[in-house]
């Protein structure tokens, strides 16, 4: 076993030694014989504990034809298995006073506890029982099925402002499986097999896909002995191979997109960008992407878009930015701009692209970017009082094939990252032939 030891704000010795203890918490990184990498956060400032297994599979990884899934068998992994009825799981956690969740993203799926600590054993118990044991019934499939299709129609279907995320998504990625929405298209959903569901299960719940998480109060050998006894006996899938994945093309053209829908109270406008994401050993363009949306859009009525659009032109009454750096493969920086009521969707448009063009001619203002730092920097320290935070910060990082390393230095590199740098980030990323321009308009509003 090869053993990390991680200081306060995820400073990383590298060194097989006595961890460094830290007022809050320290961290300690294990692999079982199997392959699943446990990460022991211990943090002993309440008896409680969380447990989240991250699988390294979400809804990029599934097979052409077969969207959905990987959110469909997260959904029926609370059915039973061969040592556990159906419901036993979730009711064993409710009754010990916990509670539990999961979650299927773009490249990860996971399922997480949050209970006393003297009862981790537990629930690693259960959570490893259903890596490999699941039982599904026809009637299971079905009516998950219809669960699933019922969310779909909630969040995304009765929902405009999805339906044209999804839209964007799928015209922003000519290629990439990051095109098809993480809770799948509907008509797929409707066909997928039982068979479908046990292929993707067997393929991809193993050990050897899997980062086990353990935040809380217990020493991190105690962690590591009940990793060993529960999960260290279940076999690794041979089979399971590094993700490659379809990628983009050299995009040539610029995407329009315009959705009408009688909900849509009120007119917008979304422009998205392929963009960078973040690679193991080299961050520094994801970082000056991260602090560009903050400066664009993230530091209040201070933010550039702000200014410009809101304050000096009163073309909007709302500007922002985003981006989400923490992806396998290239990820999207999104702009989003709320016309004021006399301004028709062209004049905000056109003043969003003089706006970002200005920028690029007069560049990063220091006091700002000084001002943007010390916040991030701020807002880490406190993150540290939410051990669950930091645990999920670590599992999203490491599950998207970031190391224990990347992570320690993230911080570091936000705060390293120049003016200069952010400029060029931004002068790549706003490339029209990259990008793809939705607006929703209520049928009823003129453009």
């Amino acid at each position: 076993m090869k053993t990390f030891f991680l200081g306060a704000v995820l400073s990383l010795l590298t060194m097989a030694a006595s961890p460094v203890v830290h007022a809050a918490h320290k961290m300690n990184a294990f692999r079982l014989d199997n392959g699943l990498q446990l990460v022991v956060i211990e943090d002993r400032r309440s008896p409680a504990i969380s447990q989240t297994l991250w699988y390294r599979v979400g809804a990029a990884d599934e097979p052409p034809g077969k969207s959905g899934i990987a959110h469909y068998v997260e959904h029926l992994m609370f059915k039973g298995t061969r040592n556990f009825a159906p419901g036993f799981y979730r009711q064993t956690v409710q009754n010990l006073g916990g509670n539990d969740n999961a979650f299927t993203s773009r490249d990860s799926t996971g399922y997480i506890q949050r209970i006393a600590a003297d009862h981790l054993e537990t629930i690693m118990e259960l959570e490893a029982d259903r890596m490999h044991n699941l039982i599904l019934t026809d009637d299971d499939i079905e009516t998950e099925r219809r669960v699933v299709l019922e969310e779909r129609n909630m969040r995304t279907d009765t929902n405009p402002g999805a339906l044209l995320s999804e839209q964007m998504s799928a015209s922003l990625y000519l290629n990439h499986p990051y095109s098809i929405p993480i809770i799948g298209w509907r008509h797929e959903i409707e066909q997928l097999s039982r068979d479908d569901i046990f292929d993707f299960y067997k393929t991809h719940y193993a050990p050897n896909n899997a980062i086990l998480v353990i935040a809380g109060d217990i020493a991190p050998h105690e962690a590591l002995r009940l990793a060993q006894e529960h999960y260290g006996p279940l076999q690794a899938n041979p089979h399971i191979k590094t993700r490659i994945r379809p990628q983009e093309p050299p995009h040539l053209a610029e995407r329009r997109l315009v959705m009408t829908d009688e909900r849509i109270a009120t007119p917008y406008i979304v422009r998205r960008y392929l963009a960078s994401e973040r690679n193991p050993g080299e961050q520094r363009t994801a970082a000056s992407l991260s602090l560009l949306a903050a400066i664009l859009g993230g530091d209040g009525i201070n933010s550039f878009l702000t200014q410009k659009l809101e304050i000096e032109a009163n073309i909007s009454i709302y500007s922002s930015a985003y981006y989400r750096g923490t992806s396998v493969d290239p990820t999207g920086f999104g702009l989003v701009v709320v016309p004021a009521d006399s301004v028709t969707m062209q004049e905000a448009e056109e003043a969003l692209d003089e706006a970002l063009d200005e920028f690029l001619q007069t560049g990063v203002e220091e006091a700002q970017l000084n001002r943007i730092k010390k916040g991030i920097y701020a807002a880490n320290i406190y993150e540290q009082d939410s051990v669950q935070s930091v645990a999920r910060r670590v599992g999203e990082a490491l599950s998207s094939g970031l190391t224990l390393e990347d992570v320690r230095v993230w911080p570091d590199i936000l705060q390293s990252v120049t003016a200069a740098e952010i400029l060029d980030a931004a002068r790549s990323l706003f490339r029209p032939e990259s990008s793809v321009t939705g607006w929703a308009l209520n049928e009823d509003i003129e453009s």
